[in-house]
Order: structure tokens, then sequence, then C-alpha cells
């Protein structure tokens, strides 16, 4: 995994918005309505091109596909792994009855702010990750299925990105962990059993990303997000040891994978919302730094965690380790001006050395294919931005 060891490196989360003509023919896929095979290929193949170089012409370094083969961040694996069915779902249960404690202080904004957006039950966050916004439950033994998605993600990428040459390129999968907390377990003994399982299979891909020559970007929301769910809050001893069985659950997918081909995300959630039950970042950044990763992409420009770049003051990065802060935030339409980008990464850089920032963006500007959480013209203008101001920081700390 390179670092900034001359000038500060760009790059971002992944998922980013999709083009229209994608996104209906996915959504008549994703929606149980006849769709052309060959069509849906073609648009993904044509799209991943586009995107690839839209990236780079915008100055980012380490792009990745935009995730534009999946349907989700994390709904994408209900295809790739067997052992899982969709229940119908109670049309009687509201969406916010099982989505935490934010969600009962601030019911009111919820209701209005779903209708107002047009997010129905089926995209909020657990059930479009779900899929089809039907409970996903596992009624019998977990093995990955994927193989000729994962490999068509790849060879998608490999051609966008022919006769380019980034310094980098990543292909994001998501977390054992997150898998688990969006499906009940029906078939394991265990949640510990359940939750390896998902590990198991999980390492094809993980293994396949890897060997392609890409690097695996493990995408992990819940491990901070469950914080928020039970009702009271959780101790946070108690919160640790939950999370920790879900980093052990991350190592051991990542068995016989190089570290330094491998960086970690974890972000508090994509949703427009308060963010008032988020965990602090200080209360487990020492057990995400037990993933055995090369690299930990942190959000950090969001107001609700903007300031927690003061962790790093007390916390020390693990020697050949990388941090990358969100300096661009996905959770406004207001662009981020270059020189507001600048001090930021140079406050990282303060602290942890320049050569171990590298700048990214909070989370993905498109959690899905039906999720932007931006317009993609604010997207570009964006990730604009923090190359500007990337470049302004090296200028600076060069």
């Amino acid at each position: 995994m390179k670092n900034s060891s001359s000038r500060i490196l760009t790059t971002h989360i992944g998922s980013l918005v999709r083009p229209t003509a994608l996104v209906e023919i996915m959504r008549a896929k994703e929606s149980g309505q006849s769709y052309d095979r060959e069509e849906l290929a073609a648009q993904v193949r044509d799209s991943t091109r586009d995107v690839v170089q839209k990236q780079l012409e915008s100055g980012v370094d380490i792009p990745s596909d935009g995730e534009y083969g999946k349907p989700s961040f994390s709904g994408y694996v209900n295809e790739r792994l067997s052992g899982f069915e969709l229940r119908p779902r109670d049309p009687n249960e509201s969406p916010l009855l099982n989505w935490g404690r934010e969600r009962q202080m601030f019911r009111e904004f919820y209701e209005e702010y779903e209708g107002a957006t047009g997010n129905t039950y089926r995209q909020t966050p657990i059930a479009e990750a779900a899929g089809r916004g039907q409970p996903v439950v596992c009624t019998s033994p977990i093995t990955y299925q994927g193989h000729a998605a994962v490999q068509s993600d790849i060879e998608n990428f490999k051609a966008a990105l022919a006769g380019k040459n980034p310094v980098e390129a990543f292909i994001p999968a998501v977390a054992p962990g997150t898998i688990e907390l969006q499906r009940k377990n029906e078939y394991y003994s265990t949640d510990e059993e359940y939750l390896f399982a998902i590990a198991d299979a999980m390492r094809e891909e993980y293994k396949a990303i890897v060997d392609s020559g890409f690097l695996l970007q493990i995408d992990d929301p819940r491990v901070v997000t469950q914080y928020g769910m039970p009702d009271p809050a959780p101790a946070i001893e108690e919160y640790r040891k939950f999370a920790e069985l879900r980093v052990e659950a991350i190592n051991h997918a990542l068995e016989g994978i190089p570290e330094d081909r491998v960086r970690y995300h974890l972000c508090w959630g994509s949703w427009h919302g308060p963010h008032v039950t988020d965990v602090p970042l200080k209360d487990i950044v020492d057990i995400i730094l037990r993933v055995r990763a090369g690299a930990y992409c942190v959000e950090a420009a969001n107001p609700r965690h903007g300031h927690e770049w003061q962790v790093w003051e007390n916390v020390k990065l693990p020697d050949g380790k990388i941090l990358i802060p969100g300096v661009v935030a996905h959770t406004t339409n207001l662009v981020e001006h270059p020189e507001l980008v600048a001090q930021r990464i140079a406050t990282y850089a303060r602290m942890l050395g320049r050569e171990n920032v590298i700048a990214g963006t909070d989370c993905g500007f498109s959690q899905g294919a039906f999720t932007p959480r931006v317009h993609s013209s604010i997207m570009w203008a964006k990730l604009q931005a923090l190359t500007e101001g990337a470049a302004l920081a090296t200028e600076r700390l060069w």
C-alpha cells in the first residue's frame, strides 16, 4: 500500500452516485421486474469505465469502481451468500420501530424526512441494505457463491483502468459484522457461530479482490452504529466487548491476506440525521486499530465527528499504518473550500506525520444505487475540492 511519501494522496470511500440509466435497470432487477441481463451487464461495464475516468480527471489518486455492479454497499451479498431467504414484511410494522434510540427521540423528524425524500421502508438504512424491503433470514449453512459476480466486478474495473496509471485502486466489500447485524439468524446455535460462518464465506470474496491486484476495503458501519440501537444505551464496557468480537471476526476473515493490501472503513451511518446516539471514537479507537489492515478510513468531516481529530493527540497510530480521515463530508450539499480541506489535512499530518495521512471522504456519496446522499454534480465538486485541498496541503507540508 502506497503512502504519502512525497505528496498528500487522495481517495474516497468507494460508492459513487450512479447514472440514471444504470439506476433504472438495476431498480427493475431489484424489484423483481423483467430486465435484460445483457443490457444490465453493458450498463455496468460502460458506467464503470466512465466513473473511473471521471475520478482520475478529478485528481483522485486511488479510485474505486464506484460499486456500480452492486445494488447497495451491503445488500449485494444476498446474491453472493447461500443460506439466506427473504421473508414477507409485516405491513403493519413501522419502519422506525427497530432502528434505535435516535429514531424514537426524533420520531417526527424521521417521519417527515423520509416522507419528503421518498425514502419508503424499503429504502431505510436496514431495509435498503437487506434488499427489496423484506427481512433476510439465515435458514441453512452459509457458503460463498459469488465467484462469478466478484470476478465480473474485477474484470470491469480492470477494463476501465486499462491504459490508466493510478497510484493504486480499490474495491470495497462489506464486513462480516455488518452482514450479521442486518440479517436474523435462525440456523446457527449461537450468534458467534453465525458471525464466524459469515466470515469464513466472505474470505473468498476478500481474497479474490486482493489476488486480482486491487486493494480491499472492508466497509463496517455497524461496528459503531449498533451502539445507538439498544434502549437504554449499553455501558461502554459492554459495547466494547460487542465490538471486539466483530473485529475478531474481521481478522478471522482476513487470515492469509497481507495487511498492507487492506483498508478498513468505519462510519456512523450515512443517513442525514442528528446522530446524537453515535458512540464516541475515543471509546472504541483502540479496538478499531486491532483490525489487521494497512489503513483505517475514519469519518471526520461531519459536524458530529469533526472534533475527533483530538483523539489522535493521545492515540498512537501503529508503525507502518496509514490514517485516511474524511476531510470532505457526504452529509451536506455545501462544497468544502480547498483551504478548509488543506487545514484538516495539516492537522492530521501534524499529529501523525505527513507520510501517514491520505486525504479521503467521510463515506460513500451513494450507499446504494437508490440512495444517493448528494447530487452527482455536487459529488464531483467535492472530489475536486478534495484534490485541490490536498495540493495546497502538499505545498505547505513539503
